[in-house]
């Protein structure tokens, strides 16, 4: 029989931004998520629409606190009323670990504040209680597309060098807090998106940085990250001897379109530019692809003493990242289809299905993943996302059928498998996104439902927020039990 390897962490991911709701309760602050507006109107693949936010976009959500319609990540899955049946959910899956967020702005509900709000503390003291009940570790992620409004209003967020202060205290509080409650942290989750979606992963509105150059401006607010992140290391590994920190990317994993000279070339360049992020946090330098980058199109980064010495000091323990789907490069682009990903466009692979979302379907493409990242950093991996989106819906008989989504699950399972067995790869673990039906980051929709649980919720916020299991959630339960797909063909 073919088994992973003994203590495995099989789980599910969730972001608070995304799942928790809640968002005016317990004393939390706004956070940039509570501002994005869902665009109903817009094409599902049309990421420039729905990422595209102006200071007019923020003055328009604060006018409107009441509206949970047109920004429905302020209602989410309303796991905060509901987190105790959710984690008796997963525990009846048989999960080992949940990775899930801390929203900062519950913990300080400006980012700046003197003081932390003790019922944020109180609220994810109570969820942490609830995941050691049913001996589930929690994998936590410290910053996932949430920083605290008022740091974008009065600091110009993450490009402000006085962030790297009000985030050092959050976390030295988060970790005080739940040093015995959390082993396994994350800093950024997908660090790199700042240049995709600056504003959801750091606060930044460009047209809040007349006369300068925005793509400059994303990349100093970057390095500001980076050092916080090594901070946040220093400070886990301090209060928590044996703890865990990991950095979190973005794997998008391209391949040539053809094997012209040229589209290899072209492929290899994006492939270093995906890992320069990665490289930075592992080795605790910048990589030379990205500083060739910066000199080559004029962009300054200005640094303090002292960051490049403690970014080389701490760097991270283990390397994860979210993998959905594979694209394609060619260096001339002209006449061929492009299709979405990961909120990027990139060229069509003709070999491959397509999700209802244009995302291409490719569990090789993880394997690959999988023996490039180990190779490159030969540190613990940790499969952090990884998912369908589907147009799941309750049949007559009153449950969700979703071969489609077991199919896939299967299919990237078995490609993990062999990277472990025949590839050598030293893999921590598995947390499918999401677990539990939530908002989806790139179009604010509750309709793309990545779930082993449904969520009685519709993209207008209508529904009882009943949680009904899905056939792969039966499924899932049995991967995890036997601990290998092999209980199919007994």
């Amino acid at each position: 029989m073919r088994k992973f390897p003994e203590g495995f962490l099989w789980g599910g991911a969730t972001a608070a931004n995304q799942i928790e709701g809640g968002w005016r309760e317990g004393g939390k602050g706004w956070s940039v998520s509570d501002a994005a507006r869902a665009h109903f109107d817009a094409d599902v693949k049309d990421y420039n629409r729905h990422n595209q936010i102006t200071t007019r976009d923020i003055e328009e959500a604060l006018a409107h606190p009441e509206d949970e319609v047109n920004y429905p990540k302020r209602h989410g899955s309303d796991f905060y009323h509901h987190y105790k049946e959710d984690i008796a959910l997963m525990a009846e899956m048989g999960f080992k670990v949940y990775r899930m967020s801390i929203a900062w702005s519950r913990i300080y509900p400006n980012g700046d504040d003197e003081q932390p709000n003790e019922a944020g503390l109180q609220f994810y003291d109570e969820v942490f209680d609830e995941l050691k009940k049913y001996n589930i570790e929690p994998l936590v992620t410290m910053s996932h597309y949430e920083p605290p409004l008022n740091l974008v209003l009065n600091y110009d967020g993450w490009y402000s060098r006085e962030v790297i202060g009000f985030f050092e205290k959050y976390v030295r509080t988060i970790c005080e807090r739940y040093k015995h409650k959390v082993k396994y942290w994350l800093t950024f989750n997908e660090v790199d998106s700042i240049i995709r979606h600056p504003f959801t992963t750091g606060g930044l509105i460009e047209d809040r940085f007349p006369g300068k150059n925005f793509e400059e401006v994303c990349y100093q607010a970057m390095h500001h990250q980076f050092v916080a992140s090594a901070l946040a290391t220093k400070i886990c590994h301090e209060i928590i001897p044996d703890s865990q920190v990991g950095c979190m990317i973005t794997k998008l994993t391209y391949y040539p379109y053809s094997c012209k000279p040229e589209d290899v070339l072209e492929t290899q360049k994006r492939m270093r530019s995906i890992y320069a992020y990665s490289d930075t946090q592992v080795f605790g330098e910048y990589p030379s692809t990205l500083l060739s980058y910066y000199k080559n199109h004029n962009i300054h980064i200005v640094k303090q003493p002292g960051d490049d010495e403690v970014m080389k000091q701490y760097p991270v323990d283990f390397v994860s990242f979210s993998y959905y789907m594979s694209s394609c490069v060619a260096a001339d682009e002209t006449g061929l289809d492009v299709t979405p990903g990961n909120t990027i466009l990139a060229v069509k692979n003709p070999h491959l299905e397509t999700s209802e979302w244009g995302w291409q379907i490719d569990p090789i493409g993880l394997r690959i993943s999988l023996v490039d990242l180990y190779d490159r950093y030969r540190k613990p991996l940790f499969v952090v996302e990884n998912g369908l989106g589907a147009k799941d819906v309750l049949s007559a008989d009153g449950k969700v059928h979703d071969p489609y989504r077991i199919d896939y699950l299967r299919k990237h399972f078995k490609c993990m498998l062999d990277a472990i067995e025949e590839d050598g790869v030293e893999l921590m673990g598995y947390t499918s996104w999401a677990c539990i039906d939530l908002i989806s980051e790139s179009t604010k929709q509750i309709s793309k439902r990545y779930g082993y649980i449904y969520v009685d919720l519709d993209d207008q916020g209508n529904g009882t927020y009943n949680r009904i299991r899905k056939d792969s959630f039966y499924w899932y339960q049995k991967v995890i039990q036997n601990n290998s797909l092999d209980f199919e063909e007994q």
